[in-house]
């Protein structure tokens, strides 16, 4: 397949383009600056159409938007809060426009989401069929999903990808988490009952070559993990993964002043399950979170 990807040099997205690549296809990255090979269009996620020149995205298989600003890279100001909002909202509706414009659109557009549709729910289980939560993320998660219908109805298949938290040491929540865990200095945050909905960046490659395979698949799909963890859980895992003992607990108002509205991510409460993955077939790598920490940790090679 041909296939233009967004976002491709973020966590997320540089994973993805190499197991897409891995896999056969041929990827296109859009990129904000002067495109440096054949293989990147130059865009602007702000600009109406994404400053596309006409014809840019015709003849592709597929469209995979990640673009975005990074949720977890710096506190959460009011001005940081308008550009999460403003990265994921404009550039949605820049890039579907842009498709839909085309005169020869992909039958598919994967475009990034996440469970803060559905907010904090206290640990209640959720999924794809579960209304929107209140609140910062809800709000912007809503709107973000709201911007692809342009695409929608022109006739292209759209998927709402609502990721949950994902584990990779090389960024995100972990890799945040690993340094004082490492040193003995890890703890349980707050009450430890929050419940964390996480997967795997195998697993999140995984799922789209899944989601790019099964052309019957709509709407939103929570691309998370079918056994979701407390914090407690979590911590106990890490700790024993990197052969350390855990501290009893870390305040929540003192996480908060050390990372601002990113803990959010981590005390929030939601029970996410993938329904509609499971319903599909689609079989997890790594569905276990112990396993899960052990792999990427050891970086070992993602079984096939």
């Amino acid at each position: 397949m041909r296939i233009a990807v967004t976002g491709s040099t973020g966590l997320i997205g540089t994973a993805l383009v190499a197991a897409l690549r891995d896999g056969g296809h041929r990827v296109i990255r859009l990129v904000r600056r002067t495109p440096a090979s054949e293989d990147e269009i130059a865009w602007d996620p702000l600009a109406p159409t994404g400053g596309l020149a006409p014809g840019a995205l015709d003849g592709f298989d597929a469209a995979i938007h990640l673009a975005g600003a990074n949720v977890a890279g710096r506190r959460w100001t009011a001005a940081y809060k308008q550009e999460i909002r403003a990265s994921r909202v404009r550039g949605t509706r820049a890039l579907a426009g842009a498709l839909a414009a085309a005169s020869a659109p992909p039958s598919v557009l994967l475009s990034g989401s996440a469970i803060g549709w559905y907010g904090d729910t206290g640990g209640r289980e959720v999924d794809e069929s579960s209304p929107a939560g209140s609140g910062f993320l809800p709000g912007v998660v809503r709107e973000w999903e709201a911007a692809a219908r342009r695409a929608e109805e022109a006739g292209i298949r759209v998927v709402t990808m609502r990721s949950g938290v994902v584990m990779s040491r090389r960024g995100g929540v972990l890799a945040r988490m690993l340094p004082p865990f490492r040193l003995g200095l890890g703890a349980r945050l707050g009450s430890g009952t929050q419940v964390m909905s996480w997967i795997t960046l195998a697993d999140y490659a995984a799922i789209v070559s899944f989601l790019l395979a099964h052309p019957e698949i709509t709407g939103p799909v929570n691309l998370t993990t079918p056994h979701p963890v407390t914090n407690a859980e979590f911590t106990s895992a890490l700790a024993a993964a990197v052969h350390r003992p855990g501290l009893l607990f870390l305040p929540e108002r003192a996480l908060k002043l050390a990372i601002g509205g990113v803990s959010s991510d981590i005390l929030a409460s939601a029970r996410v399950m993938p329904r509609r993955l499971e319903a599909a077939g689609y079989r997890f790598r790594f569905p276990d979170l112990p396993a899960a920490l052990a792999a990427e940790l050891a970086a070992q090679p993602v079984p096939s």
